[in-house]
Parts: C-alpha cells; sequence; structure tokens
C-alpha cells in the first residue's frame, strides 16, 4: 500500500543518515520505531522525521538528505488535508481579468444606487440563471433602491421577498447554487449577517474543501454595511466574519462603481462570495459606467488611490472616504501620506503591493472601522507577517479601530464610536511626531 511504500522509503533515509552521523544510535532508533509499526499513520511518519532532524543541526549532508524528504513528503501530503478551501479550477477569481469601467464624452453623475441597479439590470438581461432574493429585494427595490424596478421587469421568481430568516436565506442559496443557478442571496445590513455565520461558515465555506472540489456552491450573498448611525445597522464585525468563514471570498468595496464590478467579475467565477456594500454610500454621486454588466473589479488587488512618501495608509470601505480628507488637511503640514484601498480582504493584496508602499514610506497606519483588535489585527498579520513589511519600518506598525462597543446612536454617536477624520489626522501626526519631533511638535 502506498503507506507501506511511505513507510519503507523513510526508514531507507533513517538508516542511511544513521550510517554517516555521529547520533547514529538515535536516529536508528526512529528507524526502528517506525519499521515496527504494523499499522502507520502519515503522522508517525513526519513525527519521526522531524524528531530525528534535530539531532542533525550541525552534520550538513545527513541534514539535508532527511530535510529534502521531510519537504518532499509534506509537499505532497499536504494538499490531501488542505486543498481546495478555494475553487482550483479553471474558473476561480483569479482567472477573470480586470475591465476597467468606461465613460461617454460627458457622463453623467448619479446616485451610487443608480449604478447598482442599472448594473443589476445588465446582470439579469445578460445571465438568465441569475436571481435575488431576500429581504425586501422584491416589492420596494432593497432597503436602498438599488434594485428598484427590477421585479417588475424581470418577474418575482427572479426578483423576490424573502422572510426575515437570514439562515435559511443562506440555506436556500446554497441549495440553488449547488443546483446550477447564480442566486444571489440579499441580507438586509451586516449586523444580521450574524443569523447567517453559522450555515456561511459550516455548510458554504467548507463546501469545496470538504469534497475535494467535487462539490461547489458559487452563491454570492449581498450586505450593506459600516458607517450609518444606529446600534443594529451601523455595526462591522469584520474580524468575526473573516475568521468565521474562510473558504468564501470577502469583498469590501468603497463605492457603487466598484461594488458593482465585483458582482460582474463574480458571475464569471464558480466560487461563492461576500460582497459588504457601503450603506453610506447609495445617495453619493458617481459617474455612470457605460459599459455596464461588462466591467469587473479585480479579486484580491489592492488600489492606490493617493499616492505619497511619508506614510502607508490601509483601509477599506467608508472609511476611506475619511481618509481621504485627513490625508488632504494633512498635507497642510507637510504630511504625504499614501492611500490603499484594500478592497478583498478574503483574499488579501496578492500582488504584496502594500508592503511595496512602506518599502518607500517606511511607516504604516491600519484604520478599521471594527473593534480593535477585530480586521486591524488581520491586516497587520498580512502586511507584518505574511509581507515581511516589517523590514522596511522606521516607526511602529499601528492601527486605528473603532472603540470596543457597539456604535452610539446618531451623528454624535458615529463620531464618539469609530474612528474620525480627525482621529486619523492626529494619530498619523503623532506618528510623524515621534519620527520628526521638530518638525512635528506635539499637538497635545
Amino acid at each position: 500500500s502506498p503507506m507501506k511504500e511511505d513507510q519503507q522509503e523513510l526508514v531507507t533515509v533513517l538508516k542511511n543518515v544513521a550510517a554517516q552521523s555521529e547520533s547514529k544510535v538515535f536516529i536508528e532508533r526512529y528507524a526502528s520505531e517506525i519499521a515496527g509499526i504494523k499499522e502507520p499513520i502519515r503522522k508517525d511518519l513526519l513525527v519521526a522525521a522531524r524528531k530525528a532532524l534535530r539531532h542533525l543541526v550541525n552534520e550538513q549532508s545527513a541534514k539535508s538528505e532527511l530535510g529534502a524528504w521531510i519537504t518532499s513528503y509534506t509537499e505532497r501530503i499536504q494538499p490531501k488535508f488542505s486543498s481546495h478551501l478555494f475553487s482550483q479550477s479553471d474558473k476561480n477569481v483569479f482567472s477573470v481579468k480586470e475591465v476597467l469601467p468606461e465613460y461617454g464624452d460627458s457622463p453623467e453623475d448619479a446616485d451610487g444606487r443608480m449604478i447598482m441597479r442599472d448594473n443589476f439590470d445588465a446582470i439579469f438581461s445578460k445571465h438568465p440563471e441569475a436571481l435575488v432574493f431576500g429581504e425586501d429585494c422584491g416589492g420596494i427595490g432593497d432597503v436602498n433602491q438599488g434594485l428598484e424596478g427590477m421585479q417588475e421587469k424581470f418577474g418575482d421568481f427572479r426578483v423576490c421577498d424573502a422572510g426575515i430568516r437570514e439562515a435559511t436565506i443562506l440555506g436556500q442559496g446554497i441549495g440553488m447554487a449547488m443546483r446550477g443557478l447564480r442566486p444571489i442571496a440579499e441580507i438586509q445590513y451586516l449586523d444580521y449577517l450574524l443569523y447567517a455565520i453559522q450555515i456561511m461558515s459550516d455548510d458554504l465555506a467548507t463546501l469545496q474543501y470538504r469534497t475535494s472540489g467535487r462539490q461547489k456552491a458559487p452563491l454570492i450573498i449581498r450586505t450593506r454595511g459600516h458607517r450609518l448611525e444606529g446600534i443594529w445597522h451601523s455595526g462591522s464585525p469584520m474580524g468575526m466574519i473573516i475568521n468565521a468563514i474562510r473558504g468564501i471570498h470577502v469583498l469590501v468595496p468603497r463605492n457603487m462603481t466598484k461594488a458593482a464590478g465585483f458582482y460582474n467579475t463574480l458571475l464569471q467565477t464558480d466560487e461563492p462570495a461576500l460582497v459588504v456594500e457601503c450603506l453610506n454610500g447609495y445617495r453619493l454621486k458617481e459617474k455612470m459606467p457605460s459599459n455596464l454588466g461588462e466591467f469587473r473589479t479585480p479579486i484580491g488587488v489592492v488600489e492606490t488611490i493617493k499616492e505619497g512618501k511619508d506614510i502607508t495608509l490601509v483601509s477599506y470601505g467608508s472609511t476611506l472616504r475619511l481618509v481621504e480628507q485627513a490625508a488632504k488637511e494633512l498635507l497642510e503640514v507637510g504630511i504625504d501620506a499614501e492611500i490603499i484601498d484594500i478592497q478583498s480582504l478574503l483574499p488579501f493584496d496578492i500582488n504584496s503591493d502594500i508592503v511595496k508602499s512602506v518599502a518607500k514610506t517606511n511607516r504604516l497606519l491600519v484604520i478599521d472601522e471594527d473593534v480593535p483588535g477585530g480586521a486591524s489585527a488581520y491586516i497587520l498579520q498580512q502586511i507584518i507577517d505574511v509581507q515581511d513589511a516589517y523590514k522596511h519600518l522606521d516607526s511602529k506598525p499601528e492601527a486605528l479601530a473603532a472603540k470596543a462597543h457597539r456604535p452610539s446612536y446618531g451623528t454624535d454617536g458615529d463620531y464618539f464610536s469609530k474612528p474620525s477624520v480627525e482621529d486619523i489626522y492626529e494619530k498619523v501626526y503623532s506618528i510623524m511626531h515621534e519620527a520628526k519631533p521638530d518638525a512635528y511638535p506635539e499637538l497635545y
């Protein structure tokens, strides 16, 4: 059997390295123990090999031979336990190339919700298998009118309301997606997604993984969140979400054009995703693209929306508008910040563009409206640990997050609960003060 063959192969390697090692007696003991196991499992082999390697740390030739076996074996076996968390087919999200929005000579300024509406119109016309269902998306055209008139045009089978049962909505969406439809399951607000997290985590996120890619459910979950003014309508529990649903892409567009592009991209793929639209962005003006249904926002790719030389500011979603305003005010005192829009939390910056920015500015601040240690902790881990940005830092990497409670009600509640323009300005200023105290005297 393959396991017996692997067992014998390791015994042979261990005997070979024992013959040339000063720790022969210890290595032979491991070889004897492995050879004596009647029904070995893979863990048995790797535990013995990795412990034997410790005895060879100063013996280059023997260490190289055993180390090569361990590396080769792990690379061959690990996929049996870790493959297909995301799609490995030729329709995965990385197979879709970016298509930029196109604009005529005099593009119309339109509410963001109209870009969403007209793009959904194009989607339903182009994709007969696509449908949207969920909370208030049918009769009233969703709570922000992003689906205005769609039920009248496409019928109540393709644009339909559902009860306030988030777990049921997710379960129905999974079933439809597994049977070849392209459902978009609408959860009214990001806060309400928590009722569906178990279904998303247990069933949807694991489907390709636990079937080694033999089953898939490319369900798109549409919701809206981040900043508004209310305790149950403006939460941003992104840390909780991204750590519960590995296996589902999590996309956080800063405006409705970017969001529409994500839907266009996802419909070309065979993967599930969560799209979190900016709740306070539906009435903000954007240019109306002329290639609705065709432009595509790339997944896993960050965007530098302002170049600078003094510090890298990393954020996403609604908070980016505050970051941009703070950056303008910082320029007035000579601080030139670079701003990066994450766009996609899962997957995260596949081209490692953020570390390239940090290598230029040597300073990093992550701005996030989740609680302290929420999504900002994940973002910093990706930048500092995965991308090794620590090598380029001249100042401590920092995070500016919301307070550790639900956002309080009203405009004052938002101001005192989540990062404000003044918070961002003063946090950046304090970082620059630490680096250049003469140029930037203390504010307080």
